[in-house]
């Protein structure tokens, strides 16, 4: 009877053992709140830190960007995103993409106050796709803080500011990464809708849409590393833009603020891709062997020039130029512009299957 009861009161002590601490896990749960707080204001706490180093990055950049319109008999033919790079002792910088602002003859940009100004354009280079805008500097602008893009790594948290699509939705952001680097995307310039020029670009995954061309591309301490240029557009592909980088682009337009003529050397030779059979055979009357797959087909020579000094003819394929090897006619254009007037460069080309070597001595052109 008495071991019964042993037994009876050690089950009666457990279960109010259990019942003591579960009111206590239910009072320190609900009513003080100590154990479910903590963990909920420590996830509060690193969103909170995270978003706002982005959203003062933005903050940093955002003033300094402008959308630009290029007016054609006072009508809005183009339009883009630039940004304040410089200034000096008199006037303010505005660096945008050339194809924003070549169809117009006059052009205006708006800033973040909503405040409008006519601007000079200084100077573009349709090869660099960069093109300068000068203003008062009297007007209170932010200047853009410039990074680089050499340091920047693969992964980089990356954001734009731009103008897509139309007035709107002026001062979009859009974030992404770093996804490549030393792209090479063939391009056509001008009004060419033909891939007749190559430009060594970054790649990023940030939203980019018509209207962010010139606009800047920064980095997560919201320094410009590129400025926006391009997307990829073909179906099945998505989250493809590009942007010339920051280095390029402060060379090609510092040089003309300095009003200097941007030289590049010249060959003196119209060139097609081994492709394009149908041009080649009814425009030119040339046949590419077969066994030639790619280069740069020489579909005319000018009189005078490099290549006919060094003995080019109709119909030869250029593969190697220099360093390089050239496959196609957009890359020759490239790889020529990688050298300076007055180089000797050695040029390997075919002439039926016959591979032959030669040198050419390169002139100027100014563009």
């Amino acid at each position: 009877m008495m071991k019964n009861n042993k037994n009876i009161f050690i089950i009666m002590a457990a279960v109010i053992g259990m019942i003591i601490g579960g009111l206590g896990l239910y009072y320190g749960t609900t009513e003080l709140g100590w154990f479910s707080k903590t963990v909920v204001n420590k996830l509060e706490k690193e969103v909170t830190i995270n978003e706002s180093g982005i959203a003062d990055s933005v903050d940093k950049l955002y003033d300094a960007v402008v959308v630009v319109g290029a007016l054609k008999e006072d009508k809005l033919s183009s339009s883009g995103t630039g940004f304040v790079y410089k200034v000096d002792d008199k006037k303010a910088y505005i660096i945008t993409n050339a194809h924003v602002v070549s169809g117009g003859n006059s052009v205006k940009v708006q800033f973040t106050d909503g405040n409008t100004y006519d601007v000079e354009l200084v100077g573009q280079d349709e090869y660099a796709d960069i093109a300068v805008l000068s203003i008062d500097k009297e007007k209170k602008l932010l200047v853009a803080e410039l990074g680089s893009s050499e340091e920047a790594r693969l992964g980089d948290t990356l954001f734009t500011i731009g103008a897509p699509l139309d007035s709107e939705y002026s001062w979009t952001v859009t974030r992404g990464i770093l996804s490549g680097k030393d792209r090479l995307v063939e391009v056509g310039t001008g009004n060419s809708n033909v891939a007749n020029w190559v430009m060594s670009v970054l790649q990023t995954d940030a939203a980019i849409n018509s209207g962010n061309s010139g606009g800047p591309i920064a980095n997560s301490n919201g320094e410009v590393i590129g400025v926006t240029n391009m997307k990829l557009v073909s179906s099945g592909v998505e989250g493809i833009g590009f942007a010339i980088p920051i280095e390029d682009a402060i060379n090609y337009a510092n040089q003309l603020i300095e009003n200097k003529e941007i030289i590049r050397p010249i060959l003196g030779v119209g060139t097609l891709n081994v492709t394009d059979v149908e041009a080649l055979q009814f425009q030119y009357s040339i046949k590419v062997d077969s066994s030639i797959t790619s280069g740069a087909v020489v579909a005319y020579v000018q009189a005078g020039s490099p290549a006919a000094e060094a003995g080019f003819e109709k119909g030869d394929v250029i593969t190697k130029f220099g360093d390089y090897d050239i496959t196609s006619s957009a890359k020759l254009k490239y790889y020529l512009y990688k050298y300076q007037v007055g180089d000797k460069i050695k040029v390997s080309y075919k002439r039926g299957t016959k591979t032959t070597e030669t040198t050419v001595n390169l002139n100027e052109r100014a563009s």
